[in-house]
């Protein structure tokens, strides 16, 4: 019964007891959280951001129609300033004219008229439109802005007298060589045409809302998305307090209750060439049927919540545990020697995962140290056995590499060269120029005498501006090594540029030839370098062999082939 009742507790007191119990109180304190604090503060952000968009939207509008106004401002001018002073009293020409600048940019879609400063009777125009001549425009506010300001203007939205369209005139005067105005070119758009007001008139807001275009100085809705009100005036002032505010200036959002008694959440923005604005309206019970709907599946849904992540968790919190008694096992299994310490996997981003991760960040931290030891290591090694200012194999490196190559060549029967490579003149580069400008002159000669060769060769720097090159495995030494001297001796000879001066160097090389029997490479380095001394007691600027026998042969390009011998 004790013992039956210790593994009772023994479970409770478990960490999957813990969290279950732990999940119970969060749930009731969510649900609670949800419905007394989250709600109201959804709703709130809900009628912020109900407004932002529509704000948004609103000047998403009111840009666009800014722009259409313009862009038929900028063109009606242009078209004025172009209008052929000659064809005046011309008009079948004059018509042709305009009706090529009306089919190449139809902006203006009920066309374009060229009236007299008189105002009466038409000059020219298209499309052609019955009883316009008829028609006095003398006292069209659009005509006399245009001869008074000599600027484009934008006439007031009105009915046409002709059609009974609903219609907009852009108008700009006609001067002659001495400003005096001629004529008035006029651009007749409709409100609706596709292009201008047409989408504002034809695009609602949600399932009933919609936009309106306001024209507060002559108190006229100039477009609606509801037909009827287009041209209308606006209300009288005390209906809508929110409309009152709006013709007086006030722009942004706001809620208001229309002329027919619906409470709409709306904003409002200026169109700034023309002094109108902009109101994108929607009723508020669709502008925030978001929140009642949530309010009402949250009621719904909290009863349902409890018991299924009650049972989630139940479910889920062994399978969420495994990989941490796994690791724990893993871990152990690495402290005892029986794997080999390796990140372990994470497959969660958990906790559990976080305790793994960190695991992980130390056996990779282990890692890197080994990794940069032996990387130390292998740096010092390097630098042991190579020049720092040239990268080349040094004196030590060197003396590795030849003892392979002799043995190599004692093993295959083959024979090997080595050309020990001494500049002429390069301590005038130091005294001229200072050592900065010969180290760049070592570091090009390196390269220089680097070019071309095999990946069995070497080339080292001994010291100073002497090199050796190691040539190995060949059948022919002699030739071989005639023929990467005369390389040597030309390529070191083309100039070096040193701060904007060229600079001739020369060289002289002593070759030493090996083959058979294993020799120190001390010897044969020896061999080479008292060739060397032979080439710069000769007058330097050449190549000379010197053989096991201390017989030395002298290879001037000048005056003898390198294989012509010279014993001593």
């Amino acid at each position: 019964m004790n013992s039956r009742y210790a593994r009772v507790m023994d479970k409770l007191g478990s960490i999957k007891f813990r969290l279950l119990g732990l999940g119970i109180v969060l749930i009731a304190l969510g649900i609670f959280v949800r419905q007394f604090i989250a709600l109201p503060l959804f709703q709130d952000r809900v009628r912020s951001l109900a407004a932002s968009q529509q704000h948004a939207i609103a000047t998403y509008v009111a840009g666009s129609i800014n722009y259409n106004i313009e862009t038929r401002l900028a063109l009606i001018e242009r078209l004025a300033a172009e209008v052929p002073r000659e064809l005046v009293s011309q008009p079948e020409k004059l018509s042709s004219w305009i009706r090529e600048r009306q089919t190449i940019n139809p902006a203006f879609t009920k066309g374009l008229v060229l009236l007299p400063p008189s105002g009466k009777g038409v000059i020219a125009e298209f499309p052609l439109t019955p009883d316009r001549a008829s028609v006095d425009f003398s006292t069209s506010d659009w005509f006399r802005a245009a001869l008074d300001s000599g600027k484009p203007v934008m006439g007031k939205p009105e009915r046409e007298r002709v059609t009974g369209d609903a219609v907009m005139f852009f108008s700009a005067a006609v001067h002659d060589g001495s400003g005096s105005p001629v004529a008035v070119l006029a651009g007749e758009v409709q409100l609706d045409a596709p292009g201008f007001l047409d989408q504002l008139q034809q695009t609602k807001l949600g399932d009933s809302g919609g936009f309106l275009l306001i024209s507060p100085a002559d108190k006229l809705f100039v477009a609606s998305s509801d037909p009827s009100m287009v041209l209308k005036p606006t209300p009288r002032p005390g209906i809508n307090l929110l409309h009152d505010r709006a013709m007086s200036g006030f722009r942004g959002t706001g809620v208001t209750v229309n002329a027919k008694g619906v409470e709409e959440l709306s904003a409002m923005v200026s169109v700034p060439s023309t002094g109108w604005f902009v109101v994108a309206r929607m009723p508020t019970k669709e502008a925030f049927r978001p929140v009642n709907e949530l309010r009402s599946f949250a009621l719904k849904a909290s009863a349902i919540l409890g018991s299924l992540v009650f049972a989630v968790l139940l479910f889920a919190l062994p399978r969420l545990l495994r990989p941490l008694s796994e690791a724990a096992a893993a871990i152990r299994a690495m402290a005892d020697g029986k794997t080999e310490i390796a990140p372990l996997p994470v497959i969660r981003n958990d906790e559990v995962g976080k305790l793994l991760g960190g695991f992980n960040v130390l056996v990779e931290k282990l890692r890197n140290e080994e990794a940069a030891r032996k990387a130390s290591e292998e740096r010092l090694v390097f630098l042991a056995l190579h020049d720092s200012l040239t990268g080349l194999v040094n004196r030590i490196g060197l003396e590795g590499r030849l003892e392979d190559a002799l043995a190599r060549a004692e093993r295959a029967g083959s024979q090997l060269a080595l050309l020990f490579c001494d500049l002429d003149g390069f301590k005038s580069v130091n005294d001229c120029y200072g050592h900065d400008a010969g180290d760049m002159v070592l570091q090009q000669v390196a390269r220089r005498l680097g070019d071309g060769r095999r990946l069995s060769d070497t080339v080292a720097r001994i010291g100073g501006d002497e090199f050796i090159i190691l040539l190995s495995d060949l059948d022919d030494a002699r030739a071989a090594a005639a023929v990467v001297a005369a390389r040597c001796l030309a390529t070191l000879c083309e100039p070096f540029h040193i701060n904007g001066d060229e600079k001739t160097l020369g060289v002289s090389i002593g070759i030493a030839l090996h083959s058979g029997a294993s020799v120190p490479a001390s010897y044969l380095i020896s061999r080479a370098d008292m060739a060397m001394y032979q080439v710069k007691q000769n007058g330097k600027g050449s190549f000379f062999f010197i053989d096991d026998m201390m017989t030395v042969e002298a290879g001037n390009e000048r005056h003898a082939s390198p294989m012509n011998d010279v014993r001593t």
